[in-house]
């Protein structure tokens, strides 16, 4: 199977959607429909951020989705990157779909000045963290959030 990387459309929200679904559910997280409709909303916006990539398969068939922000950092003089959510479907894991993403993201930072691009991961997360340690390496940092 060949793979093709793409910027999200409009014309893609059902199927954007049953990802965004799924992706959810592999987390455990439950989000109201309300921040559903704000992402979506958000990602349709050219000039803000997150921005949105889709894989397609060769026929067409989206297989998996992407989200990626810019920001400033007091570390670095240029803006970095944050993959924010990465998703391809169980049937379509293992083809390169998921590598194809990141390394589109890699592309789309390269192409903002970004110097660094980074993501998190549930330590639980170990299909997807064999293809992180392939394209990418992980910190020591461990992520907190107000109690």
């Amino acid at each position: 199977m060949s793979v093709t990387i793409r910027p999200l459309a409009d014309t893609d929200r059902a199927d954007w959607e049953e990802r965004w679904r799924n992706y959810l559910v592999f987390y455990e997280a439950e989000l109201p429909p309300a921040q559903t409709e704000t992402t979506w909303a958000r990602l349709m916006d050219p000039a803000g951020d997150p921005h949105g990539l889709v894989a397609v398969d060769d026929g067409g068939k989206m297989i998996g989705i992407t989200h990626y922000l810019f920001h400033v950092s007091t570390w670095l003089m240029g803006p970095t990157c944050y993959l924010q959510d990465l998703y391809v479907d169980e049937a379509a894991r293992r083809t390169g779909a998921g590598r194809a993403l990141i390394e589109a993201v890699y592309a789309a930072a390269d192409a903002a000045g970004a110097s660094q691009v980074y993501w998190l991961t549930q330590h639980f997360n170990d299909t997807a963290r064999q293809l992180y340690d392939r394209v990418g390496k992980a910190t020591p940092f461990m992520k907190y959030n107000r109690s």
